[in-house]
């Protein structure tokens, strides 16, 4: 029930617990706390709750302090172990459901730097003027050297558009 405890609820909210309880979701791995004072927390089978019968209980506590871990998915009950409690409302039933997934993602790409393109110029032997051809175009002296540089960001799109095809380049 929040801030307010494990205790009777009042006469226009009889379903406290199980409202409350229906209002969020629990997942295997979560924990829930009882605090309470002059009572105990049952967890139960159905026929328990529905019976407010807390004669052979799952798990038994009455220490005012309890954190109950939610180990199974499934339906669990827990009840007052003072059967008057009980009838008053001092029960509540919950729904585990399997763990949140992890979710993975791959690394984030960082953009490439503005004007990436901008440094790579053509070999002299790759321009041509109108009217010349190819063999007329001097080559790449023995010292020129030719930097070529790819966008990480090109190839993933390439990949992206292939259906994640492998390609080889």
């Amino acid at each position: 029930g929040g801030a307010v405890g494990w205790r009777i609820p009042a006469t226009n909210e009889p379903e406290l617990y199980d409202v409350w309880a229906s209002r969020r979701l629990f997942h295997v791995g979560d924990s829930l706390r009882f605090r309470y004072k002059n009572d105990s927390v049952a967890v139960v089978e159905k026929y328990g709750y529905y019976h407010c019968d807390s004669s052979n209980p799952i798990s038994f506590f009455n220490d005012g302090d309890t954190v109950i871990d939610l180990d199974d998915v499934g339906t669990m009950y827990f009840i007052s172990g003072d059967a008057d409690l009980c009838k008053q409302g001092v029960k509540m039933m919950v729904e585990v459901t399997s763990p949140v997934p992890v979710r993975l993602f791959p690394p984030a790409f960082s953009s490439p730097p503005e004007n990436s393109y901008s440094d790579v110029a053509p070999s002299p032997s790759q321009v041509m003027s109108f009217g010349s051809s190819p063999e007329t175009s001097p080559g790449p002296a023995s010292s020129d050297s030719v930097s070529v540089s790819v966008s990480v960001t090109a190839v993933v799109l390439v990949l992206l558009g292939l259906g994640f095809s492998v390609v080889n380049l």
